[in-house]
């Protein structure tokens, strides 16, 4: 007798989404994880609310329609993560994020906008913006970048991560004609990007741990800079120029 053949499912190549309770390492994460948005337009609102309600293992537990109702609002909620629309009525989106962050420094906060101006991202970024998105990221890149905000990475569509590369190599450039190391602050900021630690540094040029850090300190004056990790972001950046010259020993 001719056996039956199975038909396959229409989904059954639709892979399916894990739920974060069930992932390894994952057991002390509570779920589902509770995400506040900030959007003053009533339709836009609704529509995210349902979405984000859509997304395994995530809840919207509040949406405000203003940056004063969010500041009353979302702090006695404690979300892991904050929606925030840029454009609001009176309080803007980059001041309600800054306040916010005053209030709750351990939630993430994700900008979303319709508009990608370099000038704005960045604004929000250092009002403490965790993340940037566009309003047309589809709903499994929102999970996805919600999943990554919450794990320590910052979400950008690849429209917001190319202006902020543009934007670096722009100030790379600027530096590049303005600022002029000498060589050996050159060759201390290489191996200082390398990873090397002050006493390498200085066991690998044969110089002295005051000398190197003196090499430093005027470093980080002509980047304008205070920290080692500002120094390599700045370094970096200024390789990652196509009109920065190949100076590797």
């Amino acid at each position: 007798m001719k056996a039956h053949k199975t038909m396959p499912s229409p989904n059954a190549n639709i892979p399916r989404i894990q739920p974060i309770a069930s992932r390894p390492g994952s057991a002390a994460r509570k779920v589902p994880l509770k995400v506040a948005l900030v959007e003053d337009q009533p339709k836009v609102r609704e529509s995210w609310t349902l979405l984000i309600n859509s997304l395994p293992d995530f809840s919207c537990v509040c949406a405000c329609a203003s940056g004063e109702e969010a500041l009353r609002v979302i702090p006695a909620e404690k979300p892991d993560v904050i929606l925030m629309d840029i454009f609001l009525t009176r309080m803007s989106g980059i001041e309600c994020t800054a306040r916010l962050k005053e209030l709750l420094p351990e939630t993430q906060i994700v900008i979303l906008t319709a508009m990608d101006d370099q000038e704005l991202v960045f604004m929000a970024l250092e009002a403490g913006a965790d993340g940037y998105l566009l309003k047309r990221t589809k709903p499994s890149d929102l999970r996805m970048a919600l999943l990554d905000v919450l794990g320590g990475g910052a979400p950008m569509t690849s429209q917001i991560a190319r202006r902020v590369i543009e934007s670096f190599r722009r100030k790379a450039k600027d530096r590049d004609q303005s600022t002029h190391l000498s060589m050996r602050e050159e060759q201390i900021l290489r191996l200082l990007s390398q990873g090397y630690s002050n006493k390498l540094i200085a066991d690998k040029l044969n110089l002295s741990i005051d000398t190197v850090c003196s090499h430093l300190k005027r470093v980080f004056e002509k980047l304008h800079v205070s920290s080692r990790t500002e120094a390599v972001i700045r370094y970096m950046a200024s390789k990652a120029s196509p009109n920065h010259p190949d100076d590797s020993p």
